[in-house]
């Protein structure tokens, strides 16, 4: 019943900036119900959790890899998740993936807990 889409990936320097958005619709959109997390996989490597935001203003979650240097938000009544990515280095190069579920943020989110995908969008770190 619910459906996701990512944009926002491209090519970046190291040391700059991207900013991911994730558009939620579908036949009824209530995305007020759902967590949303940001997954990243790069070709070899497991799948990882970085981030999510809980359906509360403030409940956000972060991975000690990403801490510091991402932020998470949201504004339901858009329909719409962003990811603000800075200080981007190359070992942040991978697929990035949105996510819902219904469960609260845990801290260390295990893709296995979440019902909805996007396709995902391509980072690449790189001079």
């Amino acid at each position: 019943q619910l459906q996701l889409a990512e944009s926002g990936g491209g090519l970046v320097q190291p040391g700059g900036s991207l900013n991911l958005s994730c558009l939620a619709y579908g036949h009824t959109v209530t995305l007020d119900y759902y967590a949303i997390g940001w997954f990243r996989q790069a070709p070899g490597k497991e799948r990882e959790g970085i981030s999510c935001i809980g359906t509360s203003d403030g409940d956000t979650k972060y991975a000690d890899s990403v801490k510091g240097r991402f932020t998470i938000s949201r504004h339901n009544a858009l329909n719409t998740v962003w990811l603000q990515m800075s200080g981007l280095e190359p070992e942040d190069s991978a697929t990035y993936y949105c996510a819902a579920k219904w469960e609260r943020c845990s801290g260390y989110e295990v893709a296995s807990n979440f019902r909805a995908w996007g396709q995902g969008t391509q980072v690449t770190v790189s001079s």
